[in-house]
């Protein structure tokens, strides 16, 4: 998640809290009931700030895994274009080294 991502996600956050807080302390209750909704009230945000982080986390889990997964294949095209790139070069030199010996023997006659 981008910074940005996360500074909304505070300034929500900080928002539902003022928002709250100032409704139920402006509202015509009794001390007690004002209490617990105030405490209703952090537990939602609570929950809810639960819920973001478990989000946050499941899509970070998945970025590393699709990361992994992506880096995973791409050390196995490198293992197997340079597997295929020594089978040219060792074909290549066989082939010099068969012409050498060809152009050797010549020489020894």
């Amino acid at each position: 998640m981008s910074t940005k991502n996360e500074n909304g996600l505070l300034a929500l956050l900080a928002g539902a809290a003022i928002g709250v807080t100032l409704g139920i302390l402006f509202a015509p209750d009794k001390g007690s009931k004002t209490r617990e909704k105030i405490k209703g009230g952090f537990d939602d945000l609570k929950n809810d700030a639960q819920s973001k982080w478990d989000s946050l986390e499941d899509e970070t889990k998945e970025r590393f895994s699709e990361t992994k997964d992506h880096l995973k294949d791409s050390v196995e095209n490198f293992l197997s274009n340079s597997s295929y790139k020594a089978e040219e070069a060792i074909t290549f030199l066989e082939e010099k080294l068969a012409e050498l010996k060809k152009h050797n023997s010549k020489l020894q006659k």
